[in-house]
């Protein structure tokens, strides 16, 4: 059977940048990446916290927090990292910086200019970035969208004509929205759209998961024009994947909260026909 034809088809995504404007960079590795990057002199590489593997030795790295990065004074009172890992080339030759993948997936250099300068990224999307691109949170410290929309859901919004370079788990395809076209993907997927997007939320029956079991998915209708990029398996599921196969041999209540709604159902309907038997045995 031939293969099914989209006249928008979902594709591997292929950088292609403008000539004049070229970063040197080069990604190897198949599961686990490892991105170098070129850092000619007086310029800088701003990655996340924890991802460099190997520099150059003319190279100078500091942990800054950088003002355009700001992730919110909230987010560092629970714990989270507002700092940002400064790579600066003081000297007159080229430098390199090699920066890993945090985890299995796929890195996708994206220059920010063919995207109108502005993007918006899952969280843990992001990896590093050279030169003119600056890291803002989306979300309020003190929420105040009664509607769920895309900027509570991508957290991070990247901004300027610079390079950046985001991670996706598994496989990332590249998907680009027609005017009104219409595609509905697992929110968790997303690893990062055009700010055109359209975008709207659907949420799950809650009820209906306590009762019959089912996994919290979130899936979001996305309305074109744009581009949306789409990893196959989301830093989240794979975490939660590793913590419930430990639970596999012996699952307890507190792995299984559904478990006991089933029960107290399970004797509720019997309650009611051993009264209902009652009632018409008296009738």
């Amino acid at each position: 059977m031939a293969a099914p034809f989209f006249s928008t088809p979902f594709q591997p995504y292929v950088y292609q940048s403008q000539q004049g404007s070229v970063t040197a960079f080069q990604i190897s590795g198949g599961d686990v990446q490892v991105l170098q990057v070129m850092v000619k002199s007086q310029d800088k590489l701003t990655a996340k916290p924890g991802t460099m593997c190997y520099m150059s030795g003319n190279m100078q790295m500091d942990n800054n927090y950088l003002p355009e990065n700001d992730g919110g004074v909230w987010q560092w009172i629970f714990g989270k990292s507002v700092s940002s890992t400064v790579f600066f080339n003081p000297g007159s030759d080229d430098g390199y910086v090699g920066i890993a993948a945090p985890f299995p997936g796929r890195i996708l250099p994206v220059d920010l200019a063919n995207f109108g300068g502005e993007l918006l990224c899952q969280t843990d999307a992001f990896l590093c970035s050279v030169n003119d691109v600056s890291v803002t949170s989306t979300v309020e410290p003190r929420p105040r969208n009664i509607e769920i929309g895309s900027e509570i859901i991508l957290k991070q919004k990247l901004r300027g004509q610079g390079m950046a370079f985001l991670v996706g788990g598994g496989s990332v395809m590249q998907k680009i929205l027609a005017p009104r076209e219409v595609i509905t993907v697992d929110a968790a997927c997303i690893v990062a759209m055009t700010t055109a997007i359209n975008f709207q939320l659907k949420s799950p029956n809650q009820v209906r998961r306590a009762v019959f079991g089912g996994d919290n998915q979130l899936t979001a209708s996305l309305t074109g024009p744009g581009v949306v990029f789409i990893q196959s398996l989301p830093f989240n599921r794979l975490s939660q994947r590793i913590a419930s196969s430990r639970s596999v041999a012996g699952p307890s209540l507190r792995d299984n909260p559904k478990f006991f709604i089933q029960i107290v159902i399970f004797f509720f309907l019997a309650y009611v026909m051993i009264v209902s038997s009652i009632i018409l045995t008296d009738v």
